[in-house]
């Protein structure tokens, strides 16, 4: 799984031209799976983004978590993560999971986020096209990767 986590003021997701998710403070993540993800990546990644101090303290130092500020999350499917481009200009999304893994892979990833974070985290529709709007808070913006757990 791989992942690009953005601290964001607010943010929200259209489909068809209506509001499907929104939220405050907090994070939206876009979601890169692949054919080999497993529960375990779900279960690292959902704790390293619960515990991640990237909200600032009274003192302005990154030192809260989602959960201390209270924040809420957005999470997008984006297959686009999973693109190779070693050969040519053209990406390949080979490495992408398809949707009979990607789907259940997703549902339950935000599901076991939701949980960690103790209310309904907002998604997108899973192979909708899909605008998202935010800003950005920093900006901060970190890229995990569950094949980079070391």
């Amino acid at each position: 799984m791989r992942t690009v986590i953005q601290r964001v003021k607010r943010a929200s997701v259209k489909v068809n031209g209506s509001i499907v998710s929104s939220i405050g403070e907090g994070l939206l993540i876009l979601l890169g799976i692949e054919a080999a993800d497993t529960e375990e990546d779900i279960e690292w990644l959902c704790r390293k983004i619960i515990g991640l101090r990237i909200f600032d303290d009274e003192e302005g130092i990154m030192n809260r978590n989602i959960l201390d500020v209270g924040g809420e999350i957005i999470v997008v499917s984006q297959f686009t993560l999973m693109a190779s481009y070693k050969k040519g200009n053209r990406p390949s999304w080979l490495r992408a999971a398809g949707h009979e893994h990607a789907i259940p892979m997703y549902e339950r990833f935000v599901a076991k986020l939701s949980e960690g974070l103790g209310k309904a985290v907002g998604t997108g529709v899973f192979g909708a096209e899909m605008q998202v709007e935010l800003v950005n808070d920093g900006p901060v913006t970190i890229c995990m990767d569950t094949k980079n757990k070391e």
